[in-house]
């Protein structure tokens, strides 16, 4: 099963360029047989476009979390803290086997999905 993420545009270049490799939530879905993501690039570009493989999850206080993914987080760590504000842990996403698409995919035409806010399922027909 898939999920899609939007991610703000900036955040998801680097998921494909190599330099984050982790992906911050908040909050995490439930569902255990989610293996991938498909990368929706919130606005300006409003398209999907790419999808990962999904590592390891993380779930720990922030200090500790924030240790053990600075290297490759995409973030400086002062974002860090601000997105995790009202948090005492967070979650990281480990991204695998990421791919991105020669063409951007439009969420409605291409899925018949509506941008999530956080993250929607996905079952995939592939």
């Amino acid at each position: 099963m898939k999920v899609v993420m939007s991610i703000k545009p900036q955040f998801a270049n680097k998921i494909f360029d190599g330099t984050k490799k982790f992906e911050f939530r908040k909050a995490i879905f439930k569902n255990q047989n989610v293996t991938s993501v498909l990368v929706y690039a919130s606005s300006p570009v409003q398209k999907v476009i790419g999808e990962f493989e999904i590592g390891e999850i993380f779930n720990f206080d922030l200090k500790t979390l924030w240790d053990k993914t600075k290297e490759y987080s995409g973030i400086t760590e002062d974002y860090f803290y601000e997105y995790f504000a009202d948090k005492e842990q967070g979650f990281a996403i480990q991204i695998k086997n990421k791919r991105r698409f020669k063409t951007p995919k439009n969420l409605k035409e291409d899925y018949n999905l509506t941008p999530p806010q956080s993250f929607a399922y996905f079952n995939s027909i592939e």
